[in-house]
């Protein structure tokens, strides 16, 4: 509140975005890219994951109470840099906070992959999860109802990622592992982890120069841009923004290999500890 009882405007709000963990660094990174001048905080849940291994309905429980340890810190709107709560959450989080924007990671990706695709085959790269769950394919369906969707589960992606290993033999083997019998009329692939954005040149070479490659953090990060100026709420200063932090378990960990997901170093006491 500002001097003399007067509320300071919605726009100085910060926006709030939570993940199990780290992975959702790049999303924030991406947040920061695109709005330098609005200020973020930022949730790792890392007590309760993998969110990846829970049913829909804890993942939604989670989810819920993260978000409401953000909103009451005054967040103007909610940023889910989550696959697994994208798919699982959305509906509990709008039902829960109606009047709060919130955008999830999945919807974006989708989006930007059926406006590149020319064949309309699209390849979606994510955890276990994320393609049991199946959202990345009705997303994309609901869109563009004759594409022909192949999902790729990438589990050792997540492991490389968060040990910081990006390039090597080891890691080029993975993803000709996993990315090589990939039908050759398919145009697009998206990121829909996370954590891949990190192996993203090596999946790159693998996919050949052709594919186009759509990264769910930077689509999810034009997606909250658009929806802020819509509804008005984006920053409106020049000034640089503010970052927070925090953890639900182990910030010294998050700060650690948070830091590969963010692109800059952390300190390990620059991470708040808060208990949901």
């Amino acid at each position: 509140m500002a001097a003399g009882g007067v509320h300071a405007p919605v726009t100085h709000a910060p926006i709030g975005v939570f993940d199990s963990g780290v992975g959702g660094l790049t999303v924030l990174r991406a947040l920061i890219a695109d709005l330098p001048a609005e200020d973020f905080l930022y949730l790792g849940d890392t007590a309760r994951l993998p969110y990846g291994t829970k049913s829909p309905e804890t993942v939604a429980r989670y989810s819920v109470r993260a978000a409401e340890a953000l909103v009451a810190r005054g967040i103007k709107a909610l940023v889910v840099a989550c696959n697994t709560a994208s798919s699982s959450a959305l509906p509990a989080l709008r039902t829960r906070f109606p009047t709060l924007p919130v955008i999830g990671v999945i919807e974006p990706g989708a989006r930007a992959a059926c406006d590149v695709t020319a064949s309309g085959r699209i390849a979606v790269l994510a955890t276990e999860g994320t393609v049991q769950g199946g959202a990345y394919v009705r997303a994309i369906h609901a869109l563009r109802p004759d594409a022909h969707v192949t999902q790729v589960a990438c589990q050792i992606f997540v492991a490389l990622a968060e040990e910081g290993w990006s390039e090597g033999v080891a890691v080029e083997a993975v993803a000709e592992r996993y990315l090589a019998h990939l039908d050759a009329r398919t145009d697009t692939v998206v990121l829909g982890c996370t954590h891949f954005p990190l192996l993203a040149g090596v999946i790159a070479r693998q996919l050949g120069a052709a594919r186009r490659v759509v990264d769910s953090a930077a689509t999810t990060a034009r997606a909250t841009q658009l929806e802020l100026t819509a509804r008005g709420l984006a920053a409106v200063d020049a000034r640089p923004g503010g970052l927070v932090l925090m953890a639900t378990d182990s910030p010294g960990r998050f700060a650690r290999v948070g830091a590969r997901f963010l692109g800059s170093s952390i300190a390990a006491n620059a991470v708040e500890m808060v208990d949901l």
